[in-house]
């Protein structure tokens, strides 16, 4: 007998006929002799209907009023869920996140988990009962305000609770069979993995993965908890996360398949069109001046990812910087650095949403020689021109153009031979 969280995405419970597929699976958990507790997100498109909503209403929607009215969307899921299960013959009480005792920080729209208090959740589950727990919520410990978690909001909620409660595993259910060497979506022939160490997978989230969001990843490694990636339309295995591929213990009593000893030199391929490059231009080469850029920034609550700095221009003593961020933030960043731009110095900003960041991922590249002149050429080869580039130990990522995305992810999948005999299977929704 052991603990299971398992978390459900929009894509698993998107109408009846799916919440119904759920039910029986997690009764089917439970009459395992499992202790369950579920998580589940908003029913299919409902977060983006009322995102369209609230701004058919309002143009800039307050902060906090935001929270309150996307927090519903998780609450439907959670109430129909617990319905259907206690259809089956199975008592099922749902959760606020509130009431399940996510603690947050004051933030809305991305707030941080702060503390996790599940005492109603383990009541619950030492009555016997399945608690049905709203994804993607808490509320803040200073202000007792609703508060939502950002994206990704219902994985971090699954791996917090997993946490606390100390779980066996943290169970992420999607529309993928697991955890691939590119999206499916835009490599028919991406492999399945079947182990990943947090590492690797916190690389791909960051580059654009979207099977798992960062957060969550960063969380599950924090507190060592497994992670198990798999489809609700399907009864394969999936995938593993963990810490050590070569420490597969805590394995021995979830896989069927047993402790896979191969560790491939490559993990995956990942790709983000989510971002805009930002250039500013002819910033005065001294020192302070780069620091000054990116503290602007950062004071406006803007996360940047590759960074670029040119050697400054024979006799001008003038330099460019670019840096990428989220296109969402562009506009924020661009009225940032204008804020500043008479006490730095630099003469413009150009920026440039058309963009796509492509990553290699892998633990291998350590300690084999080669990887990146085979990445280089497969780029080369697919007639794509590298406008940025940024490397870690274990990650290469470029930037292309957004046309040329599909392309170099399927020529770098090929090249690194990755590429499976069949086609992936795609079940639905958006891998998340």
């Amino acid at each position: 007998m052991g603990l299971i969280v398992a978390k459900f995405g929009g894509s698993s419970v998107a109408d009846a006929a799916s919440v119904l597929r759920v039910a029986k699976r997690v009764v089917e958990a439970k009459k395992a002799g499992n202790e369950v507790v579920v998580v589940v997100s908003a029913m299919g498109d409902t977060t983006d209907e009322l995102l369209d909503l609230a701004q058919a209403v309002s143009p800039n929607p307050p902060g906090r009023e935001l929270d309150m009215l996307l927090t519903a969307g998780e609450r439907i899921s959670m109430a129909v869920l617990a319905m259907a299960i206690s259809d089956l013959g199975v008592e099922a009480r749902s959760y606020t996140g509130s009431q399940a005792g996510l603690i947050t920080d004051s933030t809305h729209g991305k707030a941080r988990i702060i503390d996790v208090s599940p005492s109603r959740i383990k009541e619950a589950l030492s009555q016997g009962a399945i608690p049905i727990v709203a994804g993607f919520q808490g509320v803040s410990q200073d202000t007792k305000d609703i508060t939502t978690l950002g994206r990704g909001g219902s994985d971090t909620t699954a791996v917090a609770l997993a946490a606390a409660l100390e779980a066996d595993v943290c169970e992420i259910y999607t529309d993928v069979d697991g955890i691939f060497s590119a999206d499916p979506r835009i490599a028919p022939k991406a492999r399945q993995v079947p182990r990943i160490t947090y590492d690797e997978m916190m690389e791909l989230a960051a580059a654009g993965a979207k099977v798992l969001h960062l957060r969550c990843v960063e969380y599950a490694k924090r507190f060592d908890v497994p992670l198990h990636v798999r489809s609700s339309f399907s009864d394969k295995e999936g995938t593993f996360v963990i810490a050590d591929l070569a420490d597969q213990s805590k394995l021995k009593n979830l896989s069927t398949q047993g402790v896979v000893m191969e560790q491939p030199i490559i993990a995956g391929v990942a790709h983000d069109l989510s971002d805009a490059k930002v250039t500013v231009i002819a910033v005065p080469d001294k020192p302070g001046t780069a620091a000054a850029i990116f503290q602007a920034v950062a004071d406006a609550g803007i996360n940047m990812d590759l960074i670029v700095q040119n050697v400054s221009s024979h006799g001008t003593a003038k330099t460019d910087v670019t840096f990428t961020v989220p296109r969402a933030d562009v506009d924020h960043a661009e009225s940032a650095l204008r804020s500043v731009q008479s006490e730095i110095g630099f003469e413009g900003i150009e920026t440039d949403e058309n963009i796509a960041k492509i990553s290699l991922v892998g633990a291998g590249m350590r300690s084999h020689p080669g990887v990146s002149a085979t990445f280089f050429k497969a780029i080369a080869d697919a007639g794509v021109n590298v406008e940025m580039i940024s490397t870690s130990e274990i990650r290469i990522s470029v930037v292309t153009r957004a046309d040329d995305a599909q392309k170099t992810v399927q020529a770098v999948h090929t090249a690194f031979g990755l590429d499976a005999d069949g086609e992936a299977v795609v079940y639905g929704g958006t891998g998340r």
